[in-house]
């Protein structure tokens, strides 16, 4: 059923493709969209849905992104994964390496043991390698957060983050990218780490594989630390 729903998604979004590559003129905006969604029958029913959504502004020395991803999922009716997350981020180019950025990051889990948990964070990075092919990014950066757990109750944090981004274009079609990112606090610390390879269909369309891992250091007994999502998609470029 999934190669069903990948192939209608790419005859339908295939002409927008192309009239895009056909406008295309160098512009400080560009996005990504991507959508995926798997169902089966039968003796199980099982569905799951995970959308992202993020667009950027590059303009002199500040560039701004604004980023959002939502994963759902349910077994037999009963959902049994929800969560969100929303992002923004600034930069200020400092140099041709170095960079200062401010970051807001919301993130809520139904399922998770924190509900939800919002950060606010200033810092430095460097662009460690910047060709055509590899890119990575290192940050510094430290802020507040505010968490609010499950089971109830409130947590607010003085935080250091850091983080490593990665991205290697292995072919004209083909890209494979690492982000790895940690909120480290008194209370908990929050990791991620998004590995995901993509490889473009035709004009702007690509199918997208990714692996994401979210960990909290604390949380309540009988709770699990670690949540991962395995998704394949589509996504458009614009």
């Amino acid at each position: 059923m999934i190669v069903r729903f990948i192939l209608i998604a790419a005859l339908t979004v295939a002409p927008l493709s192309l009239l895009a590559e056909e406008a295309k003129e160098k512009s400080p905006w560009a996005g990504k969209a991507s959508l995926g969604y798997l169902a089966t029958s039968g003796n199980t029913e099982n569905s799951t849905l995970n959308t992202g959504f993020e667009i950027g502004y590059a303009s002199g020395q500040w560039a701004h992104l604004l980023t959002a991803a939502a994963i759902t999922a349910s077994e037999n009716e009963v959902s049994t994964a929800e969560a969100y997350d929303l992002g923004w981020k600034s930069e200020r180019k400092i140099s041709d390496h170095d960079f200062l950025f401010g970051r807001l990051q919301w993130r809520k889990d139904n399922f998770g043991a924190y509900n939800t948990q919002f950060s606010q964070t200033l810092g430095y990075g460097r662009r460690l390698i910047d060709n055509n092919r590899h890119k990575l990014n290192a940050e510094l950066g430290a802020g507040a957060r505010q968490s609010e757990l499950q089971l109830g109750g409130t947590g607010n944090d003085t935080i250091v983050t850091v983080g490593a981004y990665y991205k290697w274009l292995f072919s004209e079609t083909a890209e494979f990218r690492q982000d790895l990112m940690m909120e480290a606090g008194s209370n908990n610390t929050y990791s991620e780490s998004v590995t995901a390879l993509s490889a473009k269909l035709l004009g702007d369309l690509s199918l997208l594989a990714s692996f994401t891992v979210k960990h909290n250091s604390d949380v309540p007994p009988l709770t699990e630390k670690s949540d991962t999502y395995t998704a394949l998609s589509l996504e458009y470029s614009f």
